[in-house]
């Protein structure tokens, strides 16, 4: 446990022992000031004990609905009383971000969930008879002695700077797959991206949506904060939840404070906290990071998002951010439009938008998609890939630049309300006579500044030739690859 003290600063080690059964956590006051959430939490008959990560946003209504009498503020609490109550049907019920388990003391048995999406992260080790669950791989690593590289994984990694199907980087960790949850040693899926709507909503119902997701992650007893790229995502979330400070990170000579700025002084009136970063301490961070967690980093502006949390970490316990709206609205626009032009899927054509270096590996990339060709249409294929397996390394990447600064990370986009309602809508819907994010910028066009409406997707950009002095863009790639498995090869 002490390997991520960070994860939950507030209160640590935690621990119940049983046998040869452990649990412990960290917690992190993100949501009440409270002091009796600092324990691990039990039934009232003590037959059940749950440890928790994450936020369950629905909370007050599930409570309320199934009328459960509480006695402190934890979210742990009712969570325990809808398993006892409903079992894994319970988990239908939860609007939130979540990975926990729950220790059956007489049957000796767990129950294990994580949320729709994978915001919140769970890994698993089973080796004989060692199970081992957490958030996190470096424990794991730790507990279970020697693991070796995954060459898929490593291969996957080079190719697309993610992980997919289960796989991490090493052979005997795998995680576990959102949407699912284990039940006597078996993993059950309980929720499955499907389309389930063909006409598109109103914009009102849309708006109401997005007002509704945000507002479900603006409660806190602590300061709320946003990051604050100057794209429309960040700006929209940073509007409506009226947020005082607001958090953006650049290079000197490379960022995207200029139109941070505009948005903070003609739309939010918040203050924005400038966060700068040179390519020696980027090397620095990055280097800091990989031999921490023992794990390589997926996406370069992970470092830069790390280096702003420390700014964040000053004024903002909980940090909202715009991670789902490119794949919700289709907003990387190059691979959506060809994949709409297309009556056939060509994975050959797929890898040249969306993959790494010159030579592609098609082993590891159809692997990544086999589970969206269920969906027969390229732009269904892509949506589909897009919406589960490239935003989970996105999510990824937040949850380590938040919770390593003891930061508690929130995304209003990734609600499963808005991908349920969105997923598989007409193409033109989303791109309305080239207009990328359609809808968004229709439905906001009355508040946000024109300059910003029209911005192309930056997002916290890194040079990375400059960083690794080089202006090939498959070698410098090629030297994201080569720096991370390196140092983390040192230090295994």
């Amino acid at each position: 446990l002490s390997l991520m003290n960070y994860r939950g600063a507030d209160a640590s080690n935690c621990i119940y022992e049983l046998e040869n059964y452990k649990l412990g956590y960290h917690r992190l006051n993100a949501k009440d000031l409270v002091s009796d959430n600092n324990q691990l939490f039990f039934s009232p008959d003590k037959r059940y004990c749950v440890i928790f990560d994450g936020r369950i946003y629905n909370l007050k209504e599930l409570q309320k609905e199934n009328k459960l009498i509480a006695t402190t503020q934890s979210d742990a609490e009712i969570l325990i009383k809808l398993y006892i109550k409903y079992k894994s049907n319970m988990l239908s019920m939860l609007n939130g971000m979540f990975a926990f388990i729950i220790f059956d003391v007489h049957k000796k048995q767990f129950f294990a969930a994580r949320d729709r999406l994978g915001v919140k992260p769970l890994y698993f080790y089973a080796q004989g008879n060692q199970f081992i669950f957490s958030s996190e791989i470096r424990p794991i690593l730790e507990l279970a002695g020697k693991v070796t590289i995954d060459d898929v994984a490593e291969r996957q990694y080079r190719m697309m700077r993610n992980f997919f199907n289960g796989r991490t980087i090493y052979n005997e960790i795998k995680e576990f797959p959102a949407g699912c949850y284990m039940e006597n040693c078996r993993i059950k899926t309980y929720w499955n991206l499907d389309i389930k709507y063909d006409d598109p909503p109103s914009d009102e119902e849309l708006k109401e949506l997005i007002i509704s997701s945000i507002k479900y992650r603006n409660t806190s007893d602590i300061n709320v904060g946003s990051y604050l790229s100057g794209g429309i995502d960040s700006t929209i979330i940073s509007y409506l939840s009226e947020s005082r400070h607001t958090y953006t990170v650049g290079f000197k000579e490379y960022n995207e404070f200029m139109w941070s700025d505009l948005a903070a002084s003609k739309l939010l009136n918040s203050t924005n906290h400038k966060t700068i970063i040179d390519k020696d301490e980027f090397i620095d961070i990055a280097k800091k990071i990989i031999t921490t967690r023992k794990e390589p980093l997926l996406v370069p502006n992970t470092v830069l998002i790390y280096k702003m949390n420390k700014e964040v970490k000053k004024q903002s316990e909980v940090i909202l951010s715009g991670e789902g709206a490119d794949e919700l609205f289709y907003g990387y626009d190059r691979i959506f439009n060809w994949a709409n032009r297309v009556d056939e899927f060509d994975i050959i054509e797929f890898s040249r938008y969306y993959c790494y270096g010159s030579k592609y590996d098609y082993e590891v990339i159809n692997d990544a998609l086999k589970p969206f060709y269920r969906f027969k249409k390229p732009i269904l294929i892509v949506a589909a890939f897009f919406q589960i397996a490239h935003l989970k390394g996105l999510l990824s990447r937040l949850d380590l630049a938040t919770v390593m600064c003891s930061v508690e990370g929130r995304t209003p986009f990734v609600d499963y309300r808005l991908v349920q309602r969105l997923f598989g809508l007409d193409f033109n819907y989303k791109h309305n006579n080239g207009i990328v994010k359609a809808p968004l910028k229709r439905i906001f066009s009355d508040k946000i500044p024109p300059e910003i409406i029209q911005r192309r997707k930056v997002g916290f950009p890194v040079p990375l030739n400059e960083v690794f002095n080089t202006q090939d863009q498959d070698s410098f790639y090629d030297e994201w690859f080569d720096f991370n498995m390196k140092t983390l090869r040192r230090v295994l």
